[in-house]
């Protein structure tokens, strides 16, 4: 079941919060739980011990947070603390990264000319483990730090695990941030209204831009690399680039308005990143909450830029790495997260301080750099990587295969609109115009308009999963 589906619009959400309205504030936590645990067990019933494993995880952590609290001695606490983010992390390692240990191995076993030694393991991985291992694992962090007291309600801590707006794909919410509105929140009619508004822009964004940039990336992987033109491979990673963007904006605002509709805040996470003047800046506008993740737990702890010039570079380096493994058990986002490294370390040696210096040739420079290097992002395939590196940049001499005449020009005839939607919407432009204007008749209408669009794009078929469902 995702957002975007009629099955979510008019049948879970409406039964969900009919029910979380008639019932006394102290048990709508526990239904909270109870629905996110059905949302969860719907996406995975194919594979129902996937639902055991969250819920042990809400008893497991509960154990190693208290267990956390009660030592007095910080070898002990680092004792559970170790314990808790094995068990955590050993569960995302062996589904998300085993698979791709074990096949990197046994590569090296044939180039030696060994058979391979390894059984191949390549499970299913299990809807949003990424997300909700780095959440709870900053709540076992922040207990060890003594940030945070132990909570005390395994019903509330199940609560924050599993709860349906961000389980899946985030944002990341640390324990400190919502803490308080476990225990009391306000629910209102205002809160309903603004949360409406912000899920159906998102359900917008979801909907009429990134699946149609998805249907457009589907058609040029259909047609095959090697046959483009170099103008048809520039728009093809630009429509990428613009459907990873509405397709992640998307699912966030949807989270964040869910929330609000039940009183919590969930943090913003994307803050018109294509409008940044530099990667630096772009990177603290996009995913703000898995940035902040690794900042808190991964980069300061390693020291920061509190150190050596070369003990700095390591540390930006093993959190780009990182970064980039987070998003997959693939050789090219280990590649993709380099490239970040590189592209962000130039700019710290000085090439930031001419870019801000110089905001017209910076937005040129990020025009270039962003769809670049999504590139590395989207294709998985080192083969079709360089068909496709060939293709926009022919000079390099690596372009093969035969192009069709005018096959730029009939896929910019096929969605030039929505693409000259894509360009303003990203902005952040029209957005803002809207809330300026959200209580006018016009704007009201305009919303109403967006939600049966979609509505009747979803009939038709148009309720693509989330893009970071795979992560």
């Amino acid at each position: 079941m995702v957002f975007s589906s009629l099955e979510f619009l008019f049948m879970f959400l409406p039964i969900f919060f009919l029910i979380y309205f008639l019932i006394p504030e102290g048990r709508k936590n526990l239904w909270l739980l109870l629905g996110s645990l059905f949302f969860y067990w719907y996406g995975v019933k194919d594979h129902p011990v996937y639902l055991l494993l969250i819920i042990a995880s809400i008893g497991a952590n509960d154990l190693f947070g208290r267990k956390i609290s009660v030592q007095e001695e910080i070898p002990r606490r680092r004792i559970w603390l170790t314990i808790g983010l094995v068990y955590n992390f050993g569960w995302l390692f062996l589904f998300k990264y085993a698979g791709f240990l074990t096949d990197n191995i046994n590569s090296l076993f044939k180039l030696s000319g060994q058979p391979g030694a390894l059984p191949g393991f390549h499970p299913v991985l299990p809807v949003g483990i990424s997300f909700y291992t780095f959440q709870i694992t900053s709540y076992l962090m922040d207990v060890y730090r003594k940030k945070i007291p132990a909570e005390e309600s395994i019903l509330r801590l199940g609560t924050y695990l599993c709860m349906f707006p961000q389980l899946i794909a985030g944002p990341i919410v640390t324990y400190s941030e919502v803490a308080q509105q476990l225990k009391e929140r306000v629910h209102s009619l205002s809160n309903m209204e603004e949360g409406l508004r912000t899920f159906t822009i998102g359900l917008g964004y979801k909907v009429l831009l990134a699946n149609s940039f998805g249907s457009f990336w589907s058609d040029l992987n259909t047609i095959g690399f090697d046959s483009l033109s170099t103008p048809l491979a520039w728009l093809g990673i630009i429509g990428y680039s613009l459907q990873i963007y509405f397709d992640f904006y998307g699912y966030s605002l949807m989270a964040m308005g869910l929330g609000h509709m039940m009183g919590f805040t969930i943090p913003e996470n994307f803050r018109f990143p294509y409008m940044a003047c530099s990667m630096t800046d772009f990177w603290r506008r996009w995913h703000i909450t898995l940035g902040s993740w690794f900042r808190e737990y991964v980069y300061i702890p390693l020291g920061g830029n509190r150190c050596s010039l070369g003990r700095h570079t390591l540390n930006m380096l093993a959190v780009w790495l990182l970064t980039g493994l987070w998003h997959g058990a693939s050789w090219n986002f280990i590649l993709w997260g380099g490239i970040l490294f590189l592209i962000m370390l130039f700019e710290k040696k000085g090439l930031k301080k001419h870019l801000d210096a110089h905001p017209a040739a910076a937005h040129i420079y990020m025009c270039f750099l962003i769809p670049f290097t999504w590139l590395f992002f989207a294709i998985t395939d080192f083969s079709q990587l360089g068909i496709y590196l060939g293709k926009l940049f022919p000079f390099l001499g690596t372009a093969s295969g035969a192009v069709y005449a005018g096959d730029f020009e009939k896929y910019l005839g096929l969605y030039g609109p929505v693409f000259a939607a894509g360009l303003v919407f990203c902005t952040g432009w029209p957005e803002k115009l809207y809330r300026k204007y959200q209580d006018k008749l016009p704007a009201i209408l305009m919303l109403l308009l967006v939600f049966w669009a979609c509505v009747y794009c979803m009939y038709l078929g148009m309720d693509d999963p989330f893009l970071y469902y795979r992560f």
